[in-house]
């Protein structure tokens, strides 16, 4: 259970015959104002104090003893002032060298997080990245940077970390199903984690949200002691969620992880001009780092990200998916490594030309409602479902990272049902029956 008391600042917000909940660590608000608020809509406006009765303090209580072992399994995060060479523990390991695995996802994770803060910064033309970096005694760390009310995005998180720390069984089971069957259901579970995070919201209706993850995961119980044995396993993914379909974007985001060999290999050449040909045509980026690696990954990966982003109380999936995969240990470590870099590589080839054509486009009062309500299923995705975000709840981490990803605003209307035809009929059919886009 997950007590959560929130409270909110006073804003300005149009309302649409339905209740606007903002998500928001500042004092700021991205929503358009109007004096034409229709005279039947609610709002929900939560105050900025709670009242606890001693029934109330009693439970809240109850509350936080039953849960204290399992948010106590992470160190307390430390600001830093500048970021480290690296996270890892500086101690005679050869785990933690600087050729071992850790290291070298580290290193990607970092250089991704650049590469793509640099093309995000580029595209908004005004807007910077908040940088806030931080460190555990025991070691680990990371760098959360986060772009709020630019020009293009409502809100950009990208986010790195390195953790050391023990999880509660509860918490193994919900980071890895697949091995959970070893633990003993009683013993905390030592382990080690790296990943770059990140969730883009565009302000544009017709600019697709997009996130990614890639990470490496190790359980590091000797393997004559109770709980766990030593695992490792690489998990990840890129998906789209747009609120209106272009097919042609969707086409070309879901190539680009199939053919990224193609346009990788351009790039080595610097020849500039067939790059730029190729993205006009959208003929690159998700189906090409796949295929590179093994032809099979792609329509595994596409249809297990079509079955993990499933929102099961409403039957429908949260956007149009992109490729997913988690608990992947049946191949080389070295491959896997490489095949988790091109991954991250082709972020920007696949998800840039996308928003470089939307983000200019007009749209309506009526655009902007249906992508809110987009938007609350992207809430309650991530909020009752994603690993991710279960994980971090359950082992302590740092909340600001952990739910970087809600957009600023959000919106739920009581039933609401798109006109069957409708543009936001057809986004509606898709993320029921998700569609093979190649």
């Amino acid at each position: 259970m997950l007590t959560t008391i929130i409270s909110a600042s006073t804003t300005t917000t149009t309302t649409y015959h339905s209740a606007t909940i903002f998500f928001s660590s500042s004092s700021s608000s991205s929503s358009s104002s109007s004096t034409n608020t229709p005279t039947s809509s609610s709002t929900l406006v939560f105050p900025k104090t709670l009242t606890v009765t001693p029934k109330r303090t009693r439970l809240l209580r109850l509350h936080a003893s039953s849960s204290s072992s399992s948010m106590s399994m992470i160190d307390k995060e430390t600001p830093e002032l500048q970021r480290p060479h690296t996270f890892l523990r500086q101690w005679n390991d050869d785990s933690d060298s600087n050729s071992s695995v850790r290291a070298r996802f580290e290193k990607m994770i970092r250089e991704a997080q650049d590469s793509v803060c640099s093309a995000i910064e580029a595209v908004d033309g005004g807007g910077k990245f908040q940088e806030d970096v931080w460190s555990r005694p025991g070691g680990g760390g990371g760098i959360s940077r986060v772009l709020q009310d630019g020009a293009v995005w409502e809100k950009a998180g990208v986010n790195v970390s390195v953790v050391y720390g023990v999880m509660p069984p509860e918490a193994y089971r919900a980071a890895s199903p697949v091995h959970a069957h070893h633990a003993n259901s009683s013993v905390p579970v030592p382990f080690f984690a790296t990943g770059i995070s990140s969730v883009l919201h565009p302000k544009n209706p017709f600019a697709p949200t997009l996130h990614f993850n890639y990470r490496y995961f190790e359980t590091e119980t000797p393997k004559d002691s109770q709980g766990a044995p030593r695992q490792w396993w690489f998990g990840g993914g890129t998906d789209l969620t747009p609120a209106y379909i272009f097919e042609e974007d969707v086409k070309h985001f879901h190539l680009e992880f199939k053919l990224l060999d193609s346009f990788l290999d351009l790039l080595q050449l610097s020849l500039w001009k067939k790059v730029k040909e190729l993205v006009a045509t959208e003929v690159v980026v998700q189906k090409r780092a796949c295929d590179k690696f093994d032809s099979s990954f792609y329509p595994r990966f596409k249809k297990w990200c079509d079955d993990y982003f499933y929102i099961k109380h409403r039957g429908e999936r949260r956007g149009l998916g992109g490729i997913f995969f988690d608990d992947l240990n049946d191949y080389d470590q070295e491959m896997l490594l490489s095949f988790a870099t091109e991954c991250a590589n082709s972020v920007v080839p696949a998800y840039i030309p996308i928003i470089e054509k939307r983000k200019d486009m007009p749209f309506t009062d009526q655009h902007k409602a249906w992508q809110q309500l987009r938007r609350g299923r992207y809430v309650e995705f991530n909020l009752v479902y994603d690993r991710g975000t279960t994980f971090g709840l359950k082992t302590g981490g740092r909340i600001e990272s952990i739910l970087v990803s809600l957009p600023l605003t959000a919106r739920w209307e009581y039933n609401h049902q798109p006109e069957e035809g409708s543009e936001e009929w057809k986004l509606l059919d898709a993320c029921i029956n998700p569609k093979e886009w190649l």
